[in-house]
């Protein structure tokens, strides 16, 4: 969910009770296990040809300023826990010093 400038929560269901309900968040991290399930950024982010984003070299950058990636949904090689924990982090200070020099922090 979002305000048309930023993200202002989620929508979830609970898969075994299919309740439903709202949480408030100002940020999103999307996990997508071994496979990359980001047909949902194509419209809008660079992809390879395995469905990877791809980021500017040396950062969790993508092609729309503000838009990071980390971990499993740009890492073809490693795909590991450790790897995505690491880009996690990139993308944080990527994000932070986007923020800072907008004026946002």
């Amino acid at each position: 969910m979002g305000d048309g400038n930023v993200v202002t929560g989620a929508r979830v269901v609970n898969n075994k009770t299919q309740e439903k309900h709202e949480i408030s968040c100002t940020g999103v991290f999307i996990a997508i296990g071994h496979t990359p399930n980001t047909k949902v950024f194509n419209p809008w982010l660079s992809m390879d040809e395995n469905g990877y984003i791809v980021n500017n070299p040396g950062s969790s950058k993508t092609n729309i300023d503000g838009v990071f990636v980390s971990g499993d949904a740009a890492d073809h090689v490693y795909r590991q826990a450790v790897t995505a924990a690491g880009t996690g982090c990139m993308a944080a200070l990527d994000a932070e010093r986007y923020l800072a020099a907008k004026g946002l922090h």
